[in-house]
């Protein structure tokens, strides 16, 4: 890759210039149809330096958002508002364990470190892997493997709202944060683009 006197131009004999019609050498880059974003510098066109200039004319950046996403692309700390997981206040971590639990602090942390490396072996799992990483939290939340469909899907749910919810298990409220918790891992879940 070579540059010569016009900035951003990057000669190679081999890419044809994009513009319908046009049988020049595509030497200058332009914006293509994925943006660059987490996972990676996203697609470009090749357009000859009549056509680039041509394209950067009529280019907006902004096509396709509202107001509200130009005014947060527009801010000088746009792409600075989410921390780094080292810098997080838990550190990625999960929430704190509940130490009245446990007799033995370390019993505590040895049960984290144990559903960690659960985790971790469930998201190495190759049927593990047509979900994201929030369903596979959500799977772990209604005790499923990446392996089921939307009717074992439904069918397990049903059966934790019966065991949780206080209409079915006799009036017991005590099951409130767990029924929360399976309510809405299955909403997120029947909505996975894994079932579609």
């Amino acid at each position: 890759m070579r540059h010569t006197r016009f900035h951003g131009r990057v000669e190679s004999g081999s890419r044809e210039c994009g513009w319908p019609g046009c049988e020049e050498t595509g030497e200058f880059r332009a914006p293509g149809g994925r943006p660059s974003g987490f996972d990676g510098p996203g697609d470009y066109r090749w357009f000859c330096l009549d056509h680039v200039r041509q394209f950067n004319a009529g280019y907006d950046y902004f096509d396709g958002m509202d107001s509200e996403q130009i005014l947060r692309a527009q801010s000088p700390l746009h792409g600075w508002e989410t921390q780094t997981r080292a810098f997080r206040p838990d550190a990625g971590v999960d929430g704190a364990p509940r130490w009245a639990d446990f007799a033995d602090p370390l019993e505590a942390i040895s049960a984290r470190a144990r559903a960690h490396v659960r985790r971790r072996q469930a998201d190495m799992k190759p049927e593990n892997a047509r979900f994201t990483p929030n369903e596979r939290r959500a799977l772990e939340v209604l005790g499923l493997d990446g392996d089921i469909d939307r009717k074992t899907l439904r069918l397990r749910y049903t059966r934790l709202l019966r065991q949780y919810h206080p209409d079915h298990n006799g009036g017991d409220h005590g099951h409130a944060t767990r029924l929360q918790a399976v309510v809405e891992a299955y909403q997120l879940l029947r909505k996975a683009a894994a079932f579609a």
